[in-house]
């Protein structure tokens, strides 16, 4: 089973306000210090970012602004849910060069970012003479036991998803992975299309034409993701 250590140090924090998209206003519970930090999720997460919800915060390790990171958020439910977007594609490259990723074992990863039309993929992989681009998008809201996604408009995602049409109409192979971003028990993720009706278009649009669509849950924990079941995606 694919899974991606996330190592501390955490620091539990309250949730104050979010001024902006990438920034979060947190008070430490240790010290009771405000602090500003960077959140690496652009969506709405209205569901989450509460006042007072608990969110986990680590030193940011790189220099910027922000001297620290939100990387986790707890849900009113008590779930903890991961706010870094890019934890998806690390936990999925991680699959593919093991091949540990049953829907695509016998397909075998060739590079990252691989550019085709006006957009870049997150992989390209190999099967013989085959070719396969294959783009990953995080998932972390969940209402009435489905995932839904996006939950902000995501021009960005809808041309992906018609991009990737586009290649299977031609003959090529194409697929999307949802990766769920919280261990919650969900029977399925679907486009909200009340939050981006393109977006929902170019899913069906891209299920008509022949791209792969998968879903995946996970195991989240403060010190990893673990790769879970494969569900559907509607």
């Amino acid at each position: 089973m694919t899974t991606l250590p996330t190592p501390g140090p955490w620091h539990r924090a309250a949730f104050l306000s979010r001024p902006n998209r990438f920034v979060v206003h947190a008070r430490l519970d240790t010290t009771g210090q405000e602090v500003r930090t960077h959140l690496p999720d652009p969506g709405r997460l209205g569901e989450l970012m509460l006042p007072g919800a608990t969110v986990w915060l680590k030193p940011a390790t790189t220099p910027r602004k922000t001297a620290w990171s939100t990387i986790y958020v707890e849900s009113p439910g008590g779930s903890l849910v991961c706010c870094d977007t890019r934890r998806p594609n690390l936990l999925l490259r991680k699959a593919l060069e093991d091949q540990s990723l049953d829907e695509l074992a016998d397909w075998t990863l060739v590079r990252t970012e691989a550019a085709w039309g006006s957009s870049r993929f997150d992989f390209e992989l190999a099967r013989g003479d085959d070719r396969m681009l294959v783009e990953a998008k995080g998932v972390s809201w969940i209402e009435g036991g489905r995932a839904r996604f996006p939950d902000a408009v995501t021009a960005r995602g809808t041309r992906h998803l018609r991009e990737l049409a586009e290649l299977a109409r031609g003959g090529g192979e194409a697929s999307a992975i949802f990766v769920m971003q919280r261990s919650d028990r969900i029977d399925a993720i679907e486009a909200a299309r009340e939050r981006d009706p393109a977006f929902a278009d170019a899913l069906g649009e891209a299920r008509a034409a022949g791209v792969v669509l998968l879903g995946r849950r996970t195991t989240v924990t403060l010190d990893r993701t673990t790769l879970g079941p494969a569900v559907p995606v509607l």
